[in-house]
C-alpha cells in the first residue's frame, strides 16, 4: 500500500488565509458591523464616520452625488466578488472552519501589537506616551464604530491601495527585490498613515508624540499586511482599536 504524506497544515493555513477567497470573506463581517453601527448612530454621532471611509467614497460622491456610496459598494462588491470567484475556481471552495484560527490569530496579534506598540512608544516618548495613545472622545458606541471602520477602510486604503502601490513602485520603478520593496512600502506607508490622522475637520491636533505612536502602529500594520494579507490585518487592526477602547473605558 502506498502512503501519501499529509500536507503541512501550517503551510496550508498560512497560504490559504492570505488567499482572496478567505481574506476578503473574513473581512465581510467588519463591513456589515461598521455600516450597521454607522447607520444606527448617524443621528447621535452627528454623522461621524471613519476618515478613510470618507476619503475612499469622496470621488464616488463627487461623480454620482447621493448615490455615490451605493455605487462604491457595488464596485467594491464586484471587484471582491470577481477575485473570490476566480480564487475559488482555481483552488477550491471555502471551508468555514478556516475562519476560527484566522480570528484567533487576529486576536492574539491585536494583543501582541498593543503590548509591543505601547512598549516601543513608551520607550521612545517616556511620560508623554500615555498622552500620545489617547484619542478623541467620541463616546463608546461611536468610537467602536470608528474602530471597526479603521480595521476595514484604513486597511483597504493604506495597506491594499497605498502599500500595494508602493510595493509596485519599489519593484517596477526601482527594480528592487521583494525585501527592499517590502521595507520601503512598510516605512513610507506607515508615515503617510500616521499623517492622515491630522487631515480634515475631524483630524486630531498634531503632536510629535501622537505622530510617533501612530507611525509605530503603522509600521506594525504595514508589515503585517505584507506578510499576512488583508483579512488578518483588517481584523487585527479592528480588534487592536477595540482593545484600546476597552482599556480607556476601564
Amino acid at each position: 500500500m502506498r502512503l501519501t504524506p499529509l500536507p503541512s497544515t501550517r503551510r496550508t493555513y498560512l497560504h490559504d488565509s492570505r488567499a482572496p477567497r478567505y481574506s476578503f470573506t473574513f473581512a465581510l463581517p467588519l463591513f456589515v458591523l461598521y455600516e450597521l453601527l454607522a447607520a444606527a448612530l448617524s443621528g447621535a454621532s452627528g454623522g461621524v464616520r471613519n476618515g478613510a471611509d470618507v476619503m475612499i467614497k469622496a470621488p464616488f460622491i463627487a461623480l454620482f452625488g447621493a448615490r455615490g456610496p451605493l455605487v462604491f459598494v457595488a464596485v467594491l462588491a464586484g471587484v471582491v466578488g470577481v477575485a473570490v470567484y476566480r480564487d475559488v475556481r482555481k483552488h477550491g471552495g471555502i471551508h468555514g472552519r478556516m475562519f476560527i484560527p484566522m480570528f484567533a490569530e487576529s486576536l492574539v496579534l491585536a494583543v501582541v501589537f498593543g503590548t509591543v506598540v505601547g512598549a516601543i512608544t513608551t520607550r521612545l516618548l517616556g511620560p508623554m506616551a500615555r498622552l500620545a495613545m489617547a484619542d478623541q472622545n467620541l463616546g463608546a458606541p461611536a468610537t467602536l464604530m470608528v474602530s471597526l471602520g479603521a480595521g476595514l477602510y484604513e486597511e483597504l486604503l493604506f495597506r491594499v491601495i497605498l502599500v500595494g502601490a508602493l510595493l509596485w513602485v519599489g519593484r517596477t520603478a526601482f527594480s528592487w527585490g521583494p525585501w527592499a520593496s517590502g521595507l520601503f512600502a512598510t516605512m513610507a506607508g506607515a508615515v503617510i498613515f500616521s499623517a492622515f490622522h491630522y487631515v480634515g475637520s475631524y483630524g486630531d491636533q498634531f503632536t510629535m508624540a501622537s505622530f510617533t505612536f501612530r507611525t509605530v502602529a503603522g509600521l506594525a500594520f504595514s508589515g503585517l499586511y505584507v506578510l499576512r494579507g488583508f483579512g488578518i490585518t483588517a481584523w487585527t487592526h479592528a480588534l487592536y482599536d477595540v482593545l484600546l477602547l476597552i482599556l480607556r473605558i476601564g
